[in-house]
């Protein structure tokens, strides 16, 4: 068996984000949350459900899981497999957006619901924080008392998840492992056969997967692999560049200290004119100054 990678937009919104697949975003959220109790998910509805040719309409642009459960609390579910400029502002912003769009008027200000933002990522966001799941809510910065709780956030920072099959403990571990690893697999695991999993894995399963699903699901892989390629190509620069930099700086300092040893103090042109120049012609006045009298013999041509 061969099961498409959750990480990719696409096939997390095709395994999260259906119809008929509530029971794994209902399992996946309860766990994720710890809603046990009168405070489990009853009933969802999803805002946006996945629908591959309306995908295709929208030409690959990320979608996220949006839903709302029987208590009025809307969801924002979101995998992202690279990290991209202002990426918290973005999330933040996404949320706000959430919360204000659910009613029209000022007036109508009670009948605003709680929006828990769930990001996904397939990188570090929190150098800091050694765990790979992260709370973050507003709080009195003095008696750390939560007042202010309609906008919550929930990361899952998937690089931080270092559990093999054997270490997995509650259903959040097996969820973060499927999201994870389920591309790597070739059969359903034992510790991952119960209901919501198995459903999941069937949704995951590329046999089954349309003919315009598989086209979409292997475009958005290419389109991923080009953005890293590009980021990776562009690191590489960088590093050239900054190794440029540095010989050219080296170099500058080297024949400042060399015309002040020759000629005494020199002007501050002399230093402008040394530190701006590129490395070659720096060479060629460093050659100049064995045989230069003057200061200006050394820029002589």
């Amino acid at each position: 068996m061969k099961f498409i990678d959750p990480k990719i937009d696409f096939a997390f919104r095709k395994i999260f984000g259906s119809e008929d697949a509530k029971d794994v975003l209902i399992s996946f959220l309860e766990s994720l949350l710890g809603l046990e109790g009168d405070r489990q998910i009853a009933e969802l509805t999803l805002l946006d459900p996945f629908q591959a040719p309306k995908i295709r309409e929208l030409k690959y642009s990320i979608l996220d899981v949006k839903c709302r459960d029987h208590r009025g609390i809307s969801y924002i579910v979101e995998m992202q497999i690279q990290k991209v400029a202002a990426f918290l502002k973005r999330i933040q912003y996404n949320a706000a957006q959430a919360y204000a769009s659910q009613i029209e008027r000022g007036e109508d200000y009670p009948r605003l619901n709680q929006v828990i933002a769930v990001t996904i990522t397939d990188f570090v966001i929190f150098g800091g924080l050694e765990h790979c799941v992260s709370r973050h809510e507003t709080r009195e910065t003095i008696t750390g008392q939560s007042f202010l709780q309609d906008v919550l956030y929930i990361f899952v920072e998937l690089p931080k998840f270092k559990k093999t099959l054997e270490e997995l403990d509650g259903i959040l571990d097996r969820w973060i492992y499927f999201i994870r690893y389920a591309s790597s697999l070739r059969e359903i695991p034992p510790q991952l056969t119960a209901a919501p999993f198995h459903h999941a894995f069937e949704r995951a399963l590329v046999a089954n997967m349309t003919a315009d699903e598989l086209e979409l699901y292997e475009k958005a892989g290419i389109a991923i692999a080009d953005a890293r390629g590009m980021l990776e190509l562009a690191k590489e620069e960088g590093i050239q560049i900054g190794e440029r930099r540095g010989r050219q700086e080296e170099a500058a300092s080297m024949l400042l200290k060399q015309i002040r040893r020759k000629f005494g103090q020199t002007p501050d042109w002399v230093t402008e004119k040394v530190t701006t120049a590129p490395l070659d012609r720096i060479g060629a006045w460093g050659e100049n100054i064995l045989f230069a009298h003057s200061v200006d013999e050394v820029f002589a041509s």
